[in-house]
């Protein structure tokens, strides 16, 4: 379902989106999270609590990973990436806040994979913004939406981990 940023309950989101990943994950086994910094990351420890998955638990910043480093150059707020894991066999969500060009969820798996060959990666965003340039679909998505090229989305995490969304006007 489509939708305008108006209407984003990033609260309701989160909990659209955890149920279907609970579901889609009924029987699986390796599983591990990851969080792609920082929205997704946020999402990532959330998630990795109700799912009892602390240990499962990773982290990836993607920055010098990603096609236009050169363009983009190198953010102020790199994090370092954290894989606690083994990688090798494991079933990895791959948790990103907004699902836009693919080309973070492609830096991400490449990073990945310098961590060892995963039985299988599943793609978890909590909105779908459009606009892709990579073939890369989200196998769990709580919803799409339609923006301008000059809106982005952003995910907030208040003090006591609460989500919101808000629109960005560049």
């Amino acid at each position: 379902m489509s939708t305008t940023p108006s209407k984003l309950d990033a609260e309701a989101l989160y909990q659209a989106l955890a149920q279907q990943i609970k579901a889609g994950l009924q029987g699986a086994e390796n599983v591990a999270l990851v969080g792609i910094h920082s929205g997704g990351a946020w999402l990532a420890e959330r998630l990795a609590d109700e799912l009892k998955l602390g240990e499962r638990l990773g982290f990836i910043d993607v920055s010098f990973y990603r096609d236009d480093f050169s363009e983009k150059g190198l953010r102020s707020d790199v994090k370092p990436s954290q894989i606690p894991f083994d990688v090798e066999g494991a079933t990895i969500v791959l948790i990103d806040d907004v699902l836009y060009t693919g080309r973070t969820t492609r830096a991400a798996i490449n990073e990945l994979f310098d961590y060892g060959r995963p039985a299988r990666i599943l793609l978890a965003a909590l909105v779908d913004r459009g606009g892709r340039e990579l073939p890369i679909a989200a196998d769990f998505l709580a919803q799409t939406v339609t923006l301008s090229k000059q809106e982005n989305l952003q995910l907030q995490r208040a003090d006591d981990g609460r989500f919101s969304l808000t629109v960005v006007h560049a």
